[in-house]
């Protein structure tokens, strides 16, 4: 990996699935945007550069994450917002591409070129959408490669210059340059055209999910930003060389595509009130809940509700990756870490952050940690989830000084352009501000990809 880099790092918090939506269901002065709203506001205030909306299929299946559906949330947050970008997590197993080519292109629409899609291929939720099993990781990345085919070809269906202004604030529309796709694939036929005008950056920013063989495949073909979980510096290194190296194989520019971890960071004023946190934490883990979500987290074919807490996981039990239905990503890291000889409360301590990024410290440390992966070229984009934690209580203002302004003064040794210029900047004008074209009008080599 080379340690020099020149493009700017980005950061991203995460805006759906806190326990605020259920509390303000059941009261009627309250919105279940409420608290995202001020979660937006704080990340646009403190130039974040995106807000990332997850998202589940099933009731319970990992707390209130997908209690909101993500784009009908985020273009709500769209109206109350000016900059800061919109990633939304959706399905190509359940969905149909020429549905969410005019979801993602109304979206782009309404927040005037801050869209993103990360697309999943979702590992929960089959029994919401009829009788069939899930389809396997295979079948699952084959349909989402001809999903992805369809929605670029729908975006691209209308050509430059199929628009004009008319001199007198209207538009003229040239329909010859408005072309049919005529696709005809195994899983999906769409004759098209879009039915939305051009978008204001073409196409939105592609993200991807998903780091199984099928994962980086896709990944290193389509996204423009993959998410990952690289709970190592190692396994960052390992990871980014094998999808960048593909993404080579197929044709594409160096660099690509971009990296983003989701950091799962305790803050702490000194070193002893980090290491106090986490020791509280582990402390207050629930074992009969931890001892689900790590069988969940080793594909869920696993009983280890009668296992000692303080032995290792027997091999036997451990699971064969590839006979694994869902998320084999998630099985990789935990039977990995299995492997290693922790013990059964060693896992599901570690279950808690689901396979992510973790570190403990004060904010100067924890911006080493960042930095450390930055130099190494593993990591372009984090998401991190705390700006939530003081949204909507007195703390904001004590929380924006103590943690945002140390970590802006060493993101300003980490970028090549202003703290303030974002992912959806004007690709033509060198300053932050733009007189002629909108600042979030993406370009991918000087913004999240290429």
């Amino acid at each position: 990996m080379s340690s020099v880099r020149r493009r700017p790092l980005k950061t991203v918090t995460g805006v759906s699935g806190a326990v605020s939506v259920y509390a303000a269901a059941i009261d009627p002065r309250e919105s279940t945007v409420a608290s995202s709203i001020e979660i937006a506001r704080i990340a646009e205030d403190n130039k974040f550069d995106a807000l990332f909306a997850a998202d589940l299929l099933s009731f319970g299946a990992q707390g209130a994450i997908g209690a909101q559906e993500p784009l009908i949330f985020l273009s709500a947050l769209s109206a109350v917002t000016s900059h800061v970008g919109l990633i939304a997590t959706v399905t190509s197993t359940f969905q149909h591409p020429f549905n969410l080519a005019r979801l993602f292109g109304t979206l782009d629409h309404v927040s005037n070129g801050r869209a993103a899609w990360n697309v999943v291929t979702s590992s929960v939720g089959e029994e919401n959408y009829g009788d069939q099993d899930l389809p396997s990781p295979e079948e699952r990345y084959a349909r989402a490669t001809e999903s992805l085919e369809v929605v670029n070809a729908l975006f691209d269906s209308w050509e430059p210059g199929a628009l004009t202004p008319d001199g007198h604030g209207g538009a003229v529309l040239d329909a010859s340059k408005v072309r049919q796709i005529d696709y005809a694939g195994q899983y999906f036929t769409v004759r098209g055209p879009l039915n939305i005008p051009p978008l204001p950056q073409r196409r939105p920013v592609q993200f991807q999910a998903g780091q199984s063989a099928g994962g980086i495949e896709l990944g290193a073909r389509f996204a423009e930003v993959v998410f990952t979980s690289l709970p190592t510096l190692e396994d960052a290194v390992t990871y980014t060389k094998t999808i960048r190296a593909r993404a080579t194989e197929l044709g594409r520019a160096q660099g690509l595509p971009l990296i983003m971890s989701s950091f799962h960071a305790t803050y702490g004023a000194t070193e002893r009130e980090a290491r106090r946190l986490v020791r509280e934490a582990a402390e207050a883990t629930d074992f009969d809940a931890g001892r689900i979500q790590l069988a969940d987290m080793l594909g869920g074919g696993i009983d280890l509700s009668e296992l000692p807490l303080d032995r290792p996981i027997p091999e036997s039990l451990l699971p064969e990756l590839n006979s694994v239905n869902r998320r084999r990503g998630r099985v990789q890291i935990f039977t990995k870490l299995a492997a290693s000889g922790r013990t059964l409360r060693e896992l599901i301590i570690a279950a808690k952050d689901t396979g992510h990024w973790a570190a403990a410290g004060t904010p100067e440390q924890l911006a080493d940690a960042v930095e450390e992966r930055y130099r190494a070229g593993v990591l372009d984009v984090h998401l991190v989830g705390w700006a939530g934690r003081f949204a909507n209580s007195g703390l904001r203002d004590q929380w924006t000084s103590a943690r945002i302004a140390p970590s802006r003064n060493r993101r300003k040794r980490l970028m090549s352009v202003p703290p303030s210029a974002r992912i959806w900047n004007c690709p033509r004008c060198p300053s932050d501000e733009c007189a002629v074209h909108p600042r979030h009008y993406c370009d991918r080599l000087s913004g999240f990809g290429g």
